[in-house]
């Protein structure tokens, strides 16, 4: 069975979520002589913003920041975090279940005056 690209058609869909999540439907194209049913799953983020951490603390000290996470989706989240930058350090996985606010706690150990 070959397709070619005129045998191709077009099918637009507009998506307007109120919330955060995941939204899965299915497509029901049907003519005389073929039936075919299309799963799509469409997942919603909430806008990123641009946050910045300053910490101060002094030389040779440790200090932590708990940076709060919340899930406000239908579905548990599962995070892999990579730190980039010298001296910070925190859990490479993070679970936030759905409803839940969890604590990221960034640490910063300097081993230097910076």
């Amino acid at each position: 069975f070959f397709v070619d690209e005129s045998d191709t058609v077009e099918l637009p869909l507009k998506f307007t979520p109120q919330y955060t999540g995941c939204y899965h439907c299915q497509i029901l194209l049907r003519s005389s002589n073929d039936l075919r049913v299309y799963e799509v799953e469409c997942v919603v983020n909430a806008d990123q913003a641009d946050a910045q951490l300053e910490f101060l603390s002094p030389a040779y000290q440790t200090v932590t920041q708990d940076i709060p996470i919340s899930n406000t989706s239908s579905q548990d989240w599962k995070f892999e975090a990579v730190l980039e930058g010298q001296c910070f350090y925190g859990p490479s996985l993070i679970h936030v279940g759905v409803g839940e606010t969890v604590p990221y706690p960034l640490t910063f150990k300097p081993v230097a005056e910076c």
